[in-house]
């Protein structure tokens, strides 16, 4: 794979479905009560490390950066896809969302209570892993949250359609969370809790509950 051409295949590939993904994420929450409780707990461990604001990294039609504020927590979103930001302006007008990449986070060192992202890691490719996650880290404060989701497998399958039946070219990875674990602890994250979501059935996921260390 041509260095970082997967990223502008990524950022056009999600602008071809953004309005599609947004119609399909609208009012997903309410079906996914292990989900919820994720959030509601990541809320209470950024008040616990003392507030301040929060990245959704990879926020996409911003559903879930929109859930934390109804949580009380401070939360922006980032995405690398101009539509998916457009979008998640117009459904949520009192958030605040941006272009960016994680690949290089606009932010200061030490600047944010906490992030998270919610399956957007599934499209970086593996040797680009550790930066992204050495980034998180710059960016986080001593001993804020990371909460991690992604889909648990293994291998790489190449998504040529998607929502709403729209052409796409991105890469989906799969990985284990022993291995997503392992990167995030040589990036200097404790991980505390995993969840496995679904585990039986034929798309499990997982989310990490982790901590920048001090």
């Amino acid at each position: 794979m041509k260095a970082d051409s997967w990223l502008v295949d990524t950022s056009v590939s999600y602008d071809t479905v953004a309005a599609s993904y947004a119609d399909k994420m609208r009012g997903v929450l309410g079906d996914e009560p292990y989900i919820r409780a994720a959030l509601a707990l990541f809320a209470d461990a950024v008040r616990g490390a003392g507030g301040g604001p929060v990245a959704d990294v990879g926020c996409g039609p911003g559903h879930i950066t929109a859930h934390l504020n109804s949580l009380g927590v401070d939360a922006f979103g980032i995405d690398l896809s101009p539509g998916m930001v457009e979008v998640a302006r117009g459904d949520h007008p009192g958030v605040r969302f941006e272009v960016g990449s994680m690949t290089a986070l606009d932010l200061d060192e030490a600047s944010i209570a906490g992030a998270l992202s919610f399956w957007s890691l599934i499209h970086i490719p593996d040797e680009a892993v550790p930066a992204v996650l050495a980034g998180f880290r710059r960016v986080l404060r001593s001993g804020a949250p990371l909460l991690i989701g992604f889909h648990v497998g293994d291998g790489s399958k190449l998504k040529t359609e998607g929502y709403g039946g729209h052409p796409m070219k991105v890469h989906v990875h799969r990985r284990r969370p022993a291995r997503v674990g392992a990167w995030l602890r040589e990036a200097g994250f404790t991980v505390e809790a995993e969840m496995l979501l679904d585990p039986e059935g034929s798309a499990p996921g997982a989310i990490l509950f982790t901590r920048s260390s001090g």
